[in-house]
């Protein structure tokens, strides 16, 4: 079951979401799990096949858990809890940042009244705010899209 840690595509995704922003260990913890079996892997088991502490995939799990990416799955007569991906976990985690970029768009918005000595800065926290604003309206109908489309392709 060991991975050669550092190898394969699930190393090469966990190193495009670490170059996105995401932590490292949540990265690679993630990927290791779409690669899972079905009924997904225990902490030990991801830290024998990231080639890690099981300290390092606690605190990646507990991350991970906590945004709602993955989820603990407890199987009747194992003492130990299994991890595995959230179902529609990425859509979830897109749309549910939906509000947040409304909120920001009016703080931009606000910040951009209070500087009009400087018409350039003004209009480049308008051009964002109004992106923001956008996102925070497509994101929710993207994913509602996508799923439809999911949907009909499995029908």
């Amino acid at each position: 079951m060991a991975a050669h840690p550092g190898t394969g595509p699930a190393e090469q995704a966990a190193a495009m979401l670490t170059a996105a922003g995401m932590a490292r260990m949540p990265a690679r913890v993630m990927m290791a799990l779409v690669g899972s079996p079905d009924d997904g892997y225990t902490a030990s088991e991801l830290a024998e096949r990231l080639g890690v502490s099981p300290a390092a995939v606690s605190g990646a799990v507990r991350y991970l858990v906590s945004l709602r990416m993955i989820q603990r799955v407890s199987t009747p007569g194992e003492r130990r809890d299994r991890y595995d991906l959230v179902d529609d976990a990425w859509a979830g985690v897109i749309t549910a940042n939906a509000p947040m970029y409304g909120a920001l768009a009016a703080a931009m918005d606000e910040i951009a009244d209070e500087n009009t000595d400087a018409p350039a800065s003004v209009s480049r926290a308008r051009d964002v705010a109004d992106f923001l604003r956008y996102l925070a309206e497509r994101m929710p109908r993207l994913a509602d899209e996508w799923r439809s489309e999911r949907d009909a392709d499995r029908g």
